[in-house]
């Protein structure tokens, strides 16, 4: 196959996939509305799942700082336990640094699936007093979820280099696992430390931010 051939292909391909996608959402959509779930119903849901989610995320954040804290500060016993400890909290903050990024990914997608139709709905509705209601709520809700993803996409953004710089400081230990190489990283850790401080003030605000999109939400449907 030539290259024009495999260009035709790989699109072709592309096109598929996103059919495929496009009907898996629909299929979704429908088996949701049959238990009495609506888009608004399932992006409430989602955000709600999101906030306990970071929730967790800042509290294992936390706890992967101590224990890198401890072992940074190691003066004797078992260096090889105290090096597993960190290794498992670090695997359970990069576990929730993806839960986050998929999480961000779903809530934008229902809520811009949910907006679309609540706008077609608004272009099929006569009362002009009652449309303009609905664009007002409308508009309010969009707004809301922008300045939500917002503060989602930021807290992102600081937890990736923390969870990275935790992977670095990890790899690094498992490489030269002795008290020299545990001394050296005591000027990480405050660095580190730092970032962390700022990371959990980020989860917080994020936090905030999901309780008024679920306010907002809620009384649009009031």
């Amino acid at each position: 196959m030539n290259s024009a051939g495999k260009a035709r292909c790989a699109t072709a391909c592309a096109l598929l996939l996103l059919l495929m996608a496009v009907g898996c959402t629909r299929t979704y959509y429908k088996a949701m509305a049959t238990l009495g779930k609506e888009k608004r119903d399932i992006l409430v849901s989602r955000v709600k799942d999101s906030k306990k989610e970071q929730q967790q995320a800042k509290e294992q954040i936390k706890t992967t700082m101590e224990s890198f804290q401890a072992l940074t500060g190691f003066q004797g016993g078992q260096l090889e336990k105290n090096y597993k400890k960190l290794n498992s909290e670090y695997e359970k903050a990069e576990d929730s640094a993806k839960k986050l990024h998929d999480r961000i990914d779903s809530i934008d997608k229902v809520s811009n699936d949910l907006f679309r139709e609540w706008q077609k709905e608004i272009d099929g509705m006569e009362n002009r007093k009652l449309k303009q209601q609905s664009v007002e709520m409308l508009r309010k809700s969009r707004l809301q979820e922008a300045g939500y993803i917002k503060s989602m996409r930021q807290t992102e953004a600081r937890m990736t280099p923390v969870v990275a710089a935790f992977h670095d400081q990890v790899i690094f230990l498992k490489h030269n696992l002795n008290a020299r190489a545990i001394g050296s990283l005591k000027g990480t850790s405050a660095k580190i430390s730092t970032d962390v401080d700022v990371l959990l003030t980020s989860l917080d605000g994020s936090m905030a931010q999901a309780d008024a999109l679920i306010q907002s939400l809620d009384s649009s449907s009031a």
